[in-house]
Protein backbone atom coordinates (compact mmCIF):
# COMPACT_ATOMS: atom_id res chain seq x y z
CA UNK A 1 0.00 0.00 0.00
CA UNK A 2 1.20 3.55 -0.96
CA UNK A 3 1.84 6.59 1.62
CA UNK A 4 -0.50 8.78 1.72
CA UNK A 5 0.69 12.42 0.37
CA UNK A 6 -0.23 15.77 1.08
CA UNK A 7 -1.12 17.98 -2.04
CA UNK A 8 2.37 19.58 -1.69
CA UNK A 9 3.59 16.22 -2.30
CA UNK A 10 1.39 15.06 -5.50
CA UNK A 11 1.68 18.45 -7.86
CA UNK A 12 5.95 17.51 -6.97
CA UNK A 13 5.24 13.95 -8.51
CA UNK A 14 3.35 15.82 -11.47
CA UNK A 15 5.44 18.87 -12.41
CA UNK A 16 8.71 15.77 -11.83
CA UNK A 17 7.18 13.81 -14.47
CA UNK A 18 5.97 16.03 -16.93
CA UNK A 19 9.81 17.25 -16.95
CA UNK A 20 10.87 13.12 -17.22
CA UNK A 21 9.58 13.02 -20.77
CA UNK A 22 9.07 9.47 -19.69
CA UNK A 23 5.19 7.63 -20.57
CA UNK A 24 3.24 7.61 -17.58
CA UNK A 25 3.94 3.98 -17.01
CA UNK A 26 7.41 4.41 -17.58
CA UNK A 27 7.54 7.22 -14.80
CA UNK A 28 5.51 5.13 -12.38
CA UNK A 29 7.50 2.21 -12.98
CA UNK A 30 11.16 4.11 -12.38
CA UNK A 31 9.45 6.10 -9.08
CA UNK A 32 7.68 3.21 -7.85
CA UNK A 33 4.37 4.63 -8.00
CA UNK A 34 0.99 3.57 -9.06
CA UNK A 35 -0.47 5.06 -12.42
CA UNK A 36 -3.79 5.26 -11.17
CA UNK A 37 -1.77 7.87 -8.34
CA UNK A 38 -0.02 9.44 -10.88
CA UNK A 39 -3.19 10.00 -12.77
CA UNK A 40 -4.80 11.06 -9.51
CA UNK A 41 -2.46 14.16 -8.82
CA UNK A 42 -2.54 15.04 -12.37
CA UNK A 43 -6.53 15.54 -12.50
CA UNK A 44 -6.03 17.60 -9.27
CA UNK A 45 -3.24 19.50 -10.27
CA UNK A 46 -5.46 20.07 -13.57
CA UNK A 47 -8.69 21.00 -11.54
CA UNK A 48 -6.75 23.67 -9.54
CA UNK A 49 -5.62 25.17 -12.95
CA UNK A 50 -9.48 25.56 -14.19
CA UNK A 51 -10.21 29.01 -14.31
CA UNK A 52 -12.74 30.02 -11.99
CA UNK A 53 -16.17 31.90 -12.23
CA UNK A 54 -15.98 35.38 -11.10
CA UNK A 55 -18.99 37.70 -11.20
CA UNK A 56 -19.37 41.01 -12.82
CA UNK A 57 -21.57 44.15 -13.51
CA UNK A 58 -23.08 44.27 -16.70
CA UNK A 59 -23.39 47.97 -17.89
CA UNK A 60 -26.28 49.07 -20.45
CA UNK A 61 -24.41 51.10 -22.74
CA UNK A 62 -27.66 51.82 -24.49
CA UNK A 63 -30.74 52.16 -22.38
CA UNK A 64 -32.99 51.64 -25.45
CA UNK A 65 -31.67 48.06 -25.39
CA UNK A 66 -33.62 44.55 -26.16
CA UNK A 67 -32.05 43.40 -22.81
CA UNK A 68 -29.15 41.48 -24.68
CA UNK A 69 -25.71 41.48 -23.98
CA UNK A 70 -22.24 41.02 -24.81
CA UNK A 71 -20.26 39.04 -22.59
CA UNK A 72 -15.87 38.38 -23.15
CA UNK A 73 -14.86 35.40 -21.41
CA UNK A 74 -11.43 35.29 -20.19
CA UNK A 75 -10.46 33.16 -23.19
CA UNK A 76 -11.18 35.41 -25.54
CA UNK A 77 -14.34 34.01 -26.64
CA UNK A 78 -17.13 36.55 -26.49
CA UNK A 79 -21.31 35.11 -25.59
CA UNK A 80 -23.74 37.57 -27.17
CA UNK A 81 -27.92 36.96 -26.65
CA UNK A 82 -30.63 38.55 -26.50
CA UNK A 83 -32.21 36.00 -24.37
CA UNK A 84 -33.07 35.91 -21.21
CA UNK A 85 -30.98 33.52 -18.74
CA UNK A 86 -31.35 32.25 -15.21
CA UNK A 87 -28.21 32.76 -12.96
CA UNK A 88 -27.79 29.28 -12.90
CA UNK A 89 -28.00 28.62 -16.90
CA UNK A 90 -25.56 31.28 -17.58
CA UNK A 91 -23.07 29.86 -15.24
CA UNK A 92 -23.47 26.44 -17.18
CA UNK A 93 -23.11 28.47 -20.53
CA UNK A 94 -19.75 30.15 -19.08
CA UNK A 95 -18.31 27.24 -18.09
CA UNK A 96 -19.19 25.41 -21.30
CA UNK A 97 -17.50 28.06 -23.79
CA UNK A 98 -15.06 28.41 -21.14
CA UNK A 99 -14.08 24.44 -21.35
CA UNK A 100 -14.44 24.55 -25.64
Amino acid sequence: MEKKRNREDGLRIVDDFEQSGLSRRQYCERNNLAVTTLDYWRWKKAKVARPQLVQVAVAVEEPESSGGFCLTLANGRCIESSWKFSESDLARLIRIVESA
